[in-house]
């Protein structure tokens, strides 16, 4: 008796990372896609964190990341994305390790009102070498400032490494930013 195995079987999932400094738009990134409600663990900033965390480029910001945002969306009918935001502050990267395990791929997200701000994590990444990530420029007030090959430089981005743009906020820029990170994470994909 032969046994078929149903389209519901064949469904995939894969684990996303989303990466990068302090205030960079990863919470609004993850929400912005998210079929799901937000599981987000945003507190106030204590008063005692503001010389540690410089807020003077996200103007009114009072709440930070302290463990993961974690969303998920169906890409299609046979892939969801579980998303997994990480905090950005150096205090709390002792989670980023236990987060990026088992990851598919990352997208370390830039602002370029603050690209030294994005070199940790383009470095963690890196120097991991076992997660395929791809760099995004939020395009905060939803303006390109600088070109893309000025910000390819100053990050010191190797050739292979995809940049591109999304506006956080928007949901369609966010799914092309996932699209591009899922083809580039599929092209390194050993072929048989």
């Amino acid at each position: 008796m032969a046994s078929t195995i149903s389209d519901a079987s064949l469904a995939l999932s894969a684990k996303i990372v989303i990466a990068g400094a302090f205030g960079v738009g990863k919470t609004t990134f993850v929400a912005a896609i998210s079929e799901i409600p937000v599981a987000s663990t945003e507190a106030l900033m204590p008063v005692a964190a503001a010389p540690a965390d410089d807020v003077s480029f996200a103007r009114g910001k009072t709440t930070t990341t302290v463990a993961m945002d974690f969303g998920r969306i169906a890409v299609d009918d046979g892939l969801t994305l579980y998303l997994f935001g990480t905090p950005g502050q150096d205090r709390f990267w002792f989670l980023w390790d236990d987060l990026a395990r088992g990851a598919l791929a990352a997208i370390v997200l830039v602002d370029t009102r603050n690209l030294a701000a994005s070199w940790p994590a383009i470095a963690y990444f890196e120097r991991r070498g076992d997660i395929p990530f791809t760099v995004v420029v939020n395009l905060f007030d939803g303006q390109l400032t600088h070109e893309l090959a000025e910000v390819r430089d100053a990050l010191d981005l190797s050739p292979g490494i995809p940049l591109t743009t999304a506006d956080a906020r928007d949901r369609r820029d966010v799914r092309e930013a996932l699209r591009a990170l899922i083809r580039h994470a599929l092209n390194l994909l050993p072929s048989h």
